[in-house]
């Protein structure tokens, strides 16, 4: 989806469990630490940080909220919510892991959202 296509968003706003998938795969993600993420439509995600790769898995969970699992073990549920920009428009996800209080922004990655 180019960010012509799509609504205006207000600032914090949660994305519901519909449009968790069309957000997380929209473009690649830049966090501010400049780490990378991909997030693929068959649930997969590849996380970058200096080079070194890892793969895991994504999914919406029955409560709507976004599940990744890293192997062999890790697994982590969060809240996800829009991060607008000036204008309205989409410019990334903030995810909030209310289990362990902390939050984090990925940015979609400029000219390629």
């Amino acid at each position: 989806m180019s960010p012509a296509e799509s609504p205006a968003v207000s600032d914090g706003d949660r994305i519901d469990a519909a449009g968790i998938a069309a957000a997380l795969t929209r473009a690649p993600f830049t966090y501010a630490d400049g780490a990378t993420q991909v997030f693929t439509p068959d649930g997969r995600t590849v996380y970058t940080d200096n080079g070194a790769q890892s793969s895991g898995e994504w999914k919406v969970d029955d409560d709507g909220r976004f599940q990744s699992f890293w192997p062999p073990s890790y697994y982590a549920t969060y809240d996800v919510s829009w991060i607008a920009g000036p204008d309205g428009d989409a410019v990334g996800i903030r995810f909030a892991d209310a289990n362990r209080g902390t939050t984090f922004d990925g940015r979609y990655t400029p000219g390629l959202a």
